[in-house]
């Protein structure tokens, strides 16, 4: 490999080289949300990017490759693969800081460390006649699963995993939900590339929750079981309901003279629409509780649902309104703003 060919592999993934695996994690998830085929259909460079981003991720998220990449640089993966002395494995040579970014290539960088070695007689250990061997990998897989046609259902994989590690076979997976399905819970047919399998996403299910499917993962090349299947739940947005903690909170507007006077409105809920009182004197902000009508949970229960109220000013007032309104004020004995006459530093 040209020194010219080398990738910066913290660069691809924009951390500095003190990242810790959370920061390095969170930035390949959002690269590889934006340069996913699914999202730049047909673009070729985006793809590209999405490959290179994939490849850093799966050396700097491993502690052993980036243990390795970071001492060695771009002849990482040759290190530890028969160094001279090594007999396949690690030799007692203690690289320490050196520099291999020196060297055009690895096979200029075995020449001359041959050199340093060759300095005995010919025919004995370390001398001349000694012939030393090495390898390197050629091609293989990032690790990466490229499921670019999507799983059946859904098809974002902005928080793909990377597949297998050297330790887990388990990867992940983001399965975008609509609000009723995530409500009332739903079948997902999923598509695995050479196998698929029906998910039951249960009632209740949130954003940030993770749904395990046992045995769904990758093949452990080491003993070679299956690792499990983690999809994380993500909610479309909603135009109407929000999540409070475990409530879910709405935003609903009344008329002044609704709130002055109280009145009785109607709000929907996931049930349906329901009545609600809304007391005389009420404030813009308060919030109105209606039990057991939120989100469902796993035991079955429901949370709360929370009306947020908001006072509404009509923005053009008929004739009428606007004479209304000029004699409430005229005739008006409450001043809201009387306590700031006693506001100071």
């Amino acid at each position: 490999m040209a020194a010219t060919d080398f990738k910066d592999y913290y660069a691809v993934l924009g951390v500095n080289k003190t990242a810790s695996a959370d920061e390095i994690k969170k930035s390949f998830r959002r690269l590889a949300r934006k340069y996913h085929p699914d999202m730049n259909p047909g673009d070729k460079q985006a793809e590209a990017r999405f490959k290179e981003v994939n490849e850093a991720y799966e050396v700097l998220s491993d502690s052993d490759k980036r243990q390795k990449y970071d001492q060695f640089g771009q002849y990482w993966k040759q290190a530890g693969q028969g160094w001279p002395g090594g007999g396949g494995g690690s030799s007692n040579v203690d690289f320490g800081n050196f520099d291999f970014g020196q060297y055009s290539s690895f096979d200029e960088f075995i020449n001359e460390l041959l050199g340093r070695f060759n300095t005995g007689a010919a025919g004995s250990p370390g001398g001349a006649g000694r012939t030393y061997t090495y390898r390197t990998k050629t091609g293989g897989s990032t690790g990466f699963n490229d499921f670019s046609n999507g799983f059946g259902g859904f098809n974002d994989f902005s928080n793909f995993d990377g597949g297998a590690t050297a330790t887990s076979a388990d990867r992940e997976a983001t399965i975008t939900l609509s609000w009723s399905e995530a409500f009332h819970g739903t079948q997902k047919r999923l598509n695995l590339g050479n196998e698929t399998i029906e998910v039951r996403i249960p009632p209740g299910a949130k954003p940030k929750s993770r749904i395990r499917v046992r045995g769904k993962g990758q093949v452990n090349p080491y003993n070679q079981q299956r690792g499990d299947l983690y999809l994380n739940v993500e909610l479309k947005p909603h135009g109407f309901y929000q999540f409070d903690g475990d409530n879910l909170l709405c935003e609903v507007p009344i008329m002044p003279d609704e709130a002055v006077l109280g009145a009785s409105i109607d709000v929907p809920t996931p049930d349906g629409r329901v009545s609600v009182n809304i007391p005389a004197g009420i404030r813009s902000g308060q919030s109105l509780r209606l039990r057991g009508k939120g989100w469902s949970r796993p035991k079955g229960a429901r949370s709360d649902q929370l009306v947020r109220i908001v006072i509404a000013t009509p923005k053009d007032p008929s004739h009428v309104e606007r004479e209304y309104y000029e004699k409430i004020r005229a005739a008006r004995s409450f001043d809201p703003r009387s306590y700031l006459s006693q506001v100071q530093l």
